[in-house]
């Protein structure tokens, strides 16, 4: 049979352009190039045919296309970014975050930068966020090239394509520039460029009043042409810039009730009804109630969890403002209950269940889910592999639930399978045993296959990965030499201030706090690596401005040490550490275990006292008299154990080993004892701190 690799890819591109991806002509073109794979060498009409076929393939042909596009690769010329354009975009379609072949199709960007136009930036830049791919030379190289095209656009569609590209990673210069520009045109905007605007001030944290308010207003001139899932980004925008406009608001409300009265799709429902309940009145009334009812046999989770989130909203509203929760909304809830267990008990596949989990958050989905989840997982283990096993191990370090016979199970196929798993992926695997403090029976070989893994890759890490394994291994008491050596230089530390620069601000600070924990952790456990402490000055900017106050269990238990110990001057509250931990209580008990006083000093029980913040061995100072033992009392909220289980967590636990090498005896008070029916009363709590504090015998 006759067979022209590139006419058919023509031939694919016309019909895809015609948005005929599931017609039967689609179906044919799929079947012949599944057919005649083996015999197919040119790329560039592979990769079209790919893209066009993507809807309506079966995942094991989708894995021989990702094959075959590899093995290709080394023929293709270095300078067709489209072909490597149309490869991610293939990976994309499949949902498929297949790092060899996105490697090799990032560095195609990388040497073509100077020859990428703006669409073609912003094509790819969208198909790695959709991907989840970081790349931080990609970003870096792509905020020069797009910084440069600043001055040399004046058109709206041109310079609202650059604001959505380089907005989010622009230094503040540029924003402004960007946003000055944007704010002169705004006039000529459409309504689908001012969402695109909208959307990348969300992501740039913009609070650019002015600004918002005149895209805003082009927003609502044209609210009557978007769709659900547009109305939906526009209440998210708008709730998350904190914009109030009543007109606008009630507005969105009638179109949201309008598509919601006529619409029969359950994901368009669940698009609705979530956007509704994110408004200022979060109000469902029974008519609305009965037809998400109607459509949950419908559901798959995440419309199930989606709906659940918007009613559990709409209770509160109720309760709080309206004094009163319909009976429906309960009803519709304990139905969402119903059909969740229902849907995870009759789950066949572990790809399907990991499809619809993966992005599963909130109360709902924590109280009335997550345990039959886990054990979905447990049953259907068996189907863990190289592809999946790093995303069930993200999603188990996510929920904060221990279920050894899972990590055990991500460990075997780790060891296993080891050579099959790219190096980016080792971080999400380490995760849930550094996050809930579990170590494998095969410890030791697990993560010394994991660290040889990773080390000839050390050099290609994004920096803020790198920072983040290094302190996730330091949890688990692994400090790799050469993995530290890689972190703690100044040529990687200049690059990981380069990239900081580039990402928003809440993202921004926990990447310093990971950096400067590690840098504390290799400093008091690896002392023999000679790693300088540089955090003092960071440390004492977030202390200055985060010392907080008391809760209600502290000012209880201070209270109660203070008497326990023979008065205030016995017991110190929030004491910084050397290396700036922060302890909860303080005291010093002699060589006879009597309680040695401190000196005068003013703490309330409201506000905690003024710290005096000198270089870091000055506070807390160290001095003790002769057989003397410096205490520290810890209360652990829930935070600090997994959710299932009263097990310590990894940062805990890791903050009590470092406390003890700071010279501390640690006595960790866990909410679940203190709040116990055997600690009911004050008397059994006194004995408790003085059973902890002195240890029996002690009254």
């Amino acid at each position: 049979m006759w067979f022209d690799i590139r006419v058919l890819s023509k031939f694919s591109s016309c019909l895809a352009d015609q948005h005929l991806y599931y017609s039967p002509l689609m179906g044919k073109i799929a079947d012949i190039v599944n057919r005649n794979l083996e015999n197919i060498q040119d790329l560039r009409s592979l990769s079209v045919l790919m893209v066009s076929i993507s809807s309506l393939i079966s995942r094991r042909f989708q894995e021989k296309l990702v094959n075959k596009a590899e093995l290709l690769f080394d023929t293709m010329d270095s300078s067709q970014v489209n072909t490597a354009r149309r490869i991610v975009q293939f990976l994309r379609n499949i949902k498929y975050r297949y790092y060899p072949l996105l490697e090799r199709c990032n560095k195609v960007f990388l040497s073509n930068m100077n020859h990428l136009d703006l669409d073609s930036i912003s094509k790819i830049l969208s198909l790695y966020y959709s991907l989840q791919f970081h790349s931080f030379e990609f970003i870096l190289m792509t905020k020069k090239r797009l910084t440069e095209m600043i001055p040399l656009f004046d058109h709206p569609a041109s310079c609202v394509k650059l604001f959505v590209a380089l907005g989010p990673m622009a230094g503040p210069e540029e924003k402004k520039q960007l946003k000055s520009t944007i704010l002169l045109m705004s006039e000529e905007l459409t309504g689908q460029q001012a969402l695109a605007v909208m959307g990348a001030m969300e992501e740039m944290e913009s609070r650019n009043l002015r600004l918002i308010k005149k895209i805003t207003s082009i927003l609502h001139k044209h609210l009557d042409n978007y769709k659900p899932v547009e109305l939906l980004r526009i209440t998210q925008a708008l709730i998350f810039l904190h914009f109030q406009s009543k007109e606008l608001f009630v507005k969105l409300r009638e179109l949201l009730l309008s598509y919601l009265k006529v619409s029969v799709i359950p994901s368009e429902i669940s698009i609705l009804v979530y956007a509704l309940s994110m408004l200022p009145s979060a109000h469902l009334d029974e008519v609305r109630m009965s037809q998400i009812e109607a459509v949950l046999p419908q559901c798959d989770l995440h419309d199930l969890n989606i709906f659940a989130t918007s009613v559990l909203r709409c209770i509160q509203y109720d309760h709080v403002y309206l004094n009163n929760i319909p009976a429906k909304q309960l009803k519709v809830l304990q139905k969402l209950d119903h059909y969740g267990h229902q849907r995870l008990q009759e789950c066949k596949s572990l790809n399907l269940l990991w499809e619809e989990v993966k992005s599963l958050k909130g109360d709902w989905f924590a109280d009335s889910l997550l345990e039959e989840t886990v054990v979905t997982l447990q049953r259907l283990m068996d189907e863990m592999n190289y592809i999946n096993v790093a995303g069930i191990a993200s999603f188990i370090s996510r929920t904060n639930y221990l279920s050894t016979s899972l990590l055990d199970k991500i460990a075997s196929v780790v060891l296993q399978q080891i050579e099959k798993i790219h190096p980016f992926a080792i971080l999400a695997i380490i995760l849930p045993f550094s996050t809930l403090n579990y170590d494998p029976p095969q410890r030791d070989e697990f993560f010394g296959t994991c660290i040889q893994h990773l080390n000839s890759y050390l050099s290609a890490l994004d920096p803020l990965v790198l920072v983040f394994l290094g302190y996730s291994l330091a949890t688990l008491q692994y400090f790799p030499e050469d993995l530290l050596k890689a972190i703690f230089n100044i040529k990687f530390l200049a690059r990981l201030d380069s990239q900081l620069e580039l990402i928003y601000s809440s993202l921004n600070m926990k990447v310093q706090f990971r950096l400067m924990e590690l840098n504390r952790a290799v400093c008091l456990e690896c002392p023999e690596y000679q790693i300088p402490w540089f955090h003092d000055r960071f440390c004492q900017q977030h202390y200055n401005k985060d010392f907080g106050s008391m809760n209600g269990a502290q000012q209880q238990i201070y209270k109660m040490l203070a008497e326990v110990l023979g008065g205030i001057n016995f017991v110190k509250a929030s004491v910084l550490t050397p290396y700036y931990y922060t302890v909860d209580f303080e005291c010093i008990l002699d060589k006879r275990r009597n309680p040695l006083p401190y000196g005068s000093h003013n703490t309330t029980l409201e506000k905690l006292p003024k710290i005096h913040l000198e270089s870091n061995t000055q506070i807390a100072g160290s001095r003790l008299p002769p057989g003397a033992e410096k205490i520290a009392l810890e209360f652990l909220d829930s935070r600090a154990f997994c959710r299932n289980i009263p097990h310590l967590k990894g940062k805990s636990a890791m903050k009590k080993r470092h406390l003890e090498i700071l010279g501390y005896h640690v006595i960790q008070i866990p909410h679940f004892e203190w709040n116990s029916m055997a600690l009911s009363t004050r008397d059994a709590r006194m004995d408790y701190l003085r059973e902890r504090i002195f240890g029996e015998g002690k009254s």
